[in-house]
């Protein structure tokens, strides 16, 4: 288990909480560890789940795998700068549980690329397994819910309170997207390994929505 500093630990500064000295690159470097081995027991578990039959590369099971890991990718980015330079202790564990879960999902849609034979990237256009696909195509191309380059650099930015806050409005509507997609998937697919881990995508990322709202309600 990660942990994170406690409130005395956790005194903030103009660059964000110092977690202490050495507390807090321990803290940075568990997590790195944390990232790395979700990432392999994700891999474990997507190969613990063989199919009998094989998604082609045009099919929708591909692209949601392809996709929602971009999707994933970036709430990873997010999560760590929220555990790097949150405030609240809500928003730090937070940053922990989404970077943790999050890269232990890319490890499972990634090994069923390898178990299906097909490339991390395919010949589809992004997106173009969603019904609605050529929607978001039309709002700069970016898939449900992500945040633009300008959110992320304001993202990067802050600190403190307002990185909170921020966090928050943005993985919620991260999050969101990520459960557009999920439906998406389940809509379509007859994959028992991918319509379990989509619905327990779905879950949790709607669990993390409830919290953060939680959150934002208590310290905005």
């Amino acid at each position: 288990m990660v942990t994170t500093a406690t409130p005395a630990e956790a005194a903030t500064s103009p660059d964000g909480p110092s977690h202490g000295a050495v507390g807090w690159r321990f803290g940075t470097v568990a997590l790195a560890i944390a990232v790395a081995v979700g990432l392999l027991l994700g891999y474990g578990a997507g190969w613990l789940t063989p199919t009998l039959t094989r998604p082609g590369d045009t099919s929708a099971e591909a692209g949601f795998a392809r996709d929602m890991t971009t999707h994933h990718t970036q709430a990873v980015q997010m999560a760590l700068v929220a555990f790097k330079y949150g405030q609240d202790d809500g928003i730090t564990q937070l940053g922990v549980d989404i970077a943790t879960g999050q890269q232990g999902e890319i490890g499972i849609m990634q090994t069923w690329l390898r178990q299906w034979h097909l490339d991390p990237t395919g010949s589809e256009p992004r997106m173009a397994w969603m019904p609605d696909g050529e929607q978001f195509k039309r709002e700069g191309g970016l898939m449900p819910g992500m945040a633009t380059k300008e959110e992320m650099d304001k993202l990067e930015a802050a600190r403190g309170h307002e990185l909170d806050i921020l966090f928050i409005d943005l993985m919620i509507k991260h999050h969101l997207g990520g459960i557009h997609m999920v439906d998406a998937i389940l809509d379509q697919s007859d994959d028992p390994q991918v319509t379990e881990a989509a619905q327990r995508m779905k879950n949790t990322q709607q669990g993390e929505i409830d919290n953060m709202r939680s959150i934002r309600d208590r310290i905005q």
